[in-house]
């Protein structure tokens, strides 16, 4: 016992649905309020052209 445990919250890429540590994503948008969090540049590039198909 004693040892450290690190909390991450896990986001779920809206795209792919693989999950994406939302401390440290490099990809994100915002829609209508929300911040979404993606694994890759075209995950977030496919969610900016249509978000409407992935919330």
């Amino acid at each position: 016992m004693g040892g450290t445990v690190a909390l991450t919250t896990m986001a779920i890429d809206p795209v792919c649905n693989m999950k994406v540590d939302e401390g440290t994503a490099k990809y994100k948008s915002t829609y209508k309020g929300k911040v979404y969090y993606f694994c890759a540049p075209g995950c977030k590039k496919s969610f900016d052209e249509n978000p409407e198909k992935y919330v």
